[in-house]
C-alpha cells in the first residue's frame, strides 16, 4: 500500500525535514503520525499524495513508484488519496452539496451517479439534511465533516488527515473521529497527522512518533507519547 524506504526531503533554504525515513503501512491501517512541532511530520504526510517530491529515497504509494511518476500523472494519483486539512479548504461559495460534488466533476463522473454518492457520504457524515447550506453558515465542526465526505466521496483507498481535530472544540472532535473510524472500518486506509494526546491514548490505533527526520518509535496500538 505505502512503502517508504530511505527517503530524505532537504528543502531549498537547507533545511533537512527527513534524514532516512523507512516505513510499511498496509491497506486497511489506521495510523497516527505523532511528534514535536517541527519533526517532519507535514513533509511526511504530503510526501504521500506528491505535494513536495523526496530529495532521495524510494516512496511507492497504491503499487506507483513515485520516483517515476510524470507530474501529469499526479492528478490520477490522487484520486486513490483522500486529503484532510485542519483548515477545511472548502470552496466558501458553493454549496455543501457543490463542494462534495466538485471532486467528483473533475473526474467527469456521470450526474445521477455523482447525485447518488455525494447524498450517500452526505448521511455517513450527518450533514444529509445542510446539502444545501453554505461553509459560513456551518460550524467548524460541520465544515470538517464536510472536507471529510469530499475527501472520500470517490471511494479512496487511502485518506490523509493533517491535523483533522486541530481547530475543533473536544466533543466535536470526537463526533470527528467516530466518523474516521466508520471510513476505516468499510477498509479504507487512515492516516492521521494529530496533536491530541488524549485522542491518540484513547483510541488506540498504530503510532508513529516522528523526531528530527526520523522515526523513533513505531508502535501497534501505542500512546502519544508526548506531554499534552
Amino acid at each position: 500500500m505505502i512503502h517508504m524506504k530511505d527517503v530524505y526531503k532537504t528543502y531549498a533554504n537547507g533545511v533537512t525535514a527527513l534524514n532516512g525515513i523507512n516505513i510499511d503501512i498496509d491497506q486497511g491501517e489506521f495510523v497516527y503520525i505523532v511528534g514535536p512541532s517541527g519533526a517532519g511530520k507535514s513533509t511526511f504526510i504530503k510526501l504521500m499524495y506528491r505535494e513536495v517530491k523526496p530529495t532521495q529515497g524510494s516512496i511507492v504509494i497504491n503499487n506507483t513508484d513515485m520516483s517515476d511518476l510524470k507530474e501529469k500523472k499526479v492528478p490520477f494519483l490522487r484520486r486513490n488519496i483522500g486529503v484532510i486539512f485542519q483548515d477545511f479548504k472548502l470552496l466558501p461559495k458553493l454549496s455543501v452539496y457543490e463542494n462534495v460534488a466538485f471532486a467528483l466533476e473533475v473526474i467527469e463522473e456521470s450526474p445521477r451517479n455523482i447525485r447518488k454518492r455525494v447524498m450517500d457520504v452526505l448521511e455517513l457524515v450527518g450533514l444529509k439534511n445542510k446539502a444545501r447550506f453554505i461553509p459560513d453558515e456551518l460550524s467548524g465542526g460541520e465544515q470538517q465533516r464536510v472536507s471529510i465526505a469530499r475527501a472520500i466521496v470517490n471511494h479512496p483507498k487511502i485518506v490523509i488527515a493533517d491535523e483533522p481535530t486541530g481547530n475543533l472544540d473536544p466533543d466535536t472532535s470526537w463526533g470527528i473521529m467516530q466518523v474516521f473510524e466508520e471510513i476505516n472500518s468499510k477498509g479504507t486506509t487512515i492516516i492521521m497527522a494529530t496533536h491530541s494526546k488524549h485522542i491518540v491514548n484513547t483510541i488506540k490505533k498504530r503510532v508513529i512518533a516522528v523526531e528530527d527526520g526520523l522515526i523513533v518509535r513505531d508502535e501497534h496500538r501505542g500512546e502519544y507519547g508526548y506531554e499534552a
